[in-house]
């Protein structure tokens, strides 16, 4: 118990410390956009989020299993030398065509300040922090990851208000990005050239990854499209209020992510004990902080939003309910993809149902976004993650009596 306790404060006051500086910088970005803008970098943000999904290509999902049953630090140095080749090679393709969709989707005299966003977010495709959550350490997460955003956000706010530039923010953010990268590599990586330099094994491995990353990308498919969506077929009042709930969604998200990377090493490290007692603390501790994330989002969110983006927009209550319901699933999800399905194998289960809900979630957004139906992009969203927690939670369960056998240690 305390050890899950010092990984539960490390993995949680990390992130919420990396979560509370750009809320602290949306009233700066605001002003310097305005209230047409807003939905314009919101839109560049999430198609940047969709871009980092797929530099990842689901070393987010393997890669802490692979790090917590690696036998030593060679093995785990190997691991990531492995991982940062293969995006590397995805780099190539995925910022260009990410910066162009943005743009694309951006209102015209804001296409570079979207494209900018995009790009700064795609880079986090690139952070180690999966490797930090195999590893159970959040000294590491805080070093390599948390700390030098959260520098680059303090160091932007003054530098955005001199400049009226949004692109200052952005390449500061994309800098302290490439040089925790750096330090990283040269810190755990094995010895070996950073590059692709055997194209046939790094295709390899990108194939062999190819069903973890599918539910990765489906998932942020349909968790990336509403702002883009609302931005490109709604007028900008109403693209302008989903996009600030869409933010206050987000951030929320950092939350679950947290209360995730806390409890996805202790469940599945080589030598637990009393397996089946940890999985179900970490079932029941996402849903709670579902429903406590729901409630806050509906009761807040049009308050918080009307603070956060000085006035220029605000999050009505029905669309704070609808994402605030998407968050009771996506939340309460989460332990059974993370601890049971995917170290179990049942990533193909994972990945059909994922692209069940993204196909449906997709589908009702766009026909909602037709009929210029703000608040029903929203509830697509929503239903997408209801469909995935009940499609997956039989057999989540069901892996949870294979969890008794190592209990006999207890």
């Amino acid at each position: 118990m305390k050890t899950v306790l010092l990984r539960l404060s490390g993995f949680a006051v990390l992130p919420l410390l990396s979560l509370i500086t750009p809320l602290l910088l949306l009233p700066v970005v605001s002003t310097v956009v305005g209230g047409e803008g807003i939905s314009s970098v919101i839109a560049g943000q999430a198609i940047g989020t969709f871009a980092a999904t797929v530099l990842l290509w689901g070393w987010n999902v393997d890669g802490p299993v692979a790090i917590a049953r690696a036998a030593d630090n060679r093995e785990r140095g190997l691991i990531y030398l492995r991982s940062i080749r293969t995006r590397l090679l995805l780099l190539v393709a995925v910022l260009p065509l990410a910066g162009v969709v943005a743009a694309v989707v951006a209102v015209p005299q804001f296409r570079l300040e979207a494209a900018a966003m995009c790009w700064a977010v795609a880079l986090t495709g690139m952070s180690p922090a999966w490797f930090c959550i195999g590893v159970g350490q959040p000294r590491l997460l805080a070093l390599y990851d948390t700390i030098p955003r959260f520098l680059a956000t303090v160091a932007a706010a003054p530098v955005l208000l001199l400049t009226q530039q949004l692109w200052s923010y952005t390449a500061l953010l994309a800098l302290a990005t490439l040089g925790s990268l750096v330090g990283f590599h040269r810190a755990f990586a094995a010895p070996g050239a950073w590059l692709p330099l055997s194209l046939r094994g790094t295709l390899a491995d990108l194939r062999r990854q190819g069903k973890t990353a599918g539910i990765s990308l489906a998932g942020s498919a349909y968790a990336s499209t509403p702002a883009p969506i609302a931005t490109a077929t709604t007028a900008p009042q109403a693209s302008g209020s989903l996009a600030t709930a869409d933010t206050l969604y987000r951030f929320g998200l950092f939350t679950v992510i947290a209360l995730g990377n806390a409890f996805q090493s202790w469940t599945i490290e080589r030598d637990a004990i009393n397996r089946r007692r940890r999985h179900l603390a970490a079932i029941w501790a996402h849903a709670g902080l579902g429903v406590a994330g729901a409630v806050i989002l509906t009761l807040a969110g049009p308050f918080v939003s009307s603070l956060l983006f000085a006035g220029q927009a605000q999050a009505s209550t029905l669309l704070c309910a609808y994402y605030g319901i998407a968050f009771v699933f996506l939340s309460a999800s989460t332990p059974f993809i993370r601890n049971l399905l995917i170290p179990a194998g049942r990533q193909s289960t994972v990945l059909r149902w994922t692209l069940v809900s993204a196909v449906f979630g997709v589908a009702v957004m766009l026909w909602a976004g037709a009929a210029g139906n703000a608040p029903g992009i929203a509830l697509g969203m929503a239903l997408s993650e209801a469909v995935l927690f009940f499609a997956l939670l039989i057999p989540g369960l069901k892996l949870l009596p294979e969890e008794r056998a190592p209990d006999h240690a207890s």
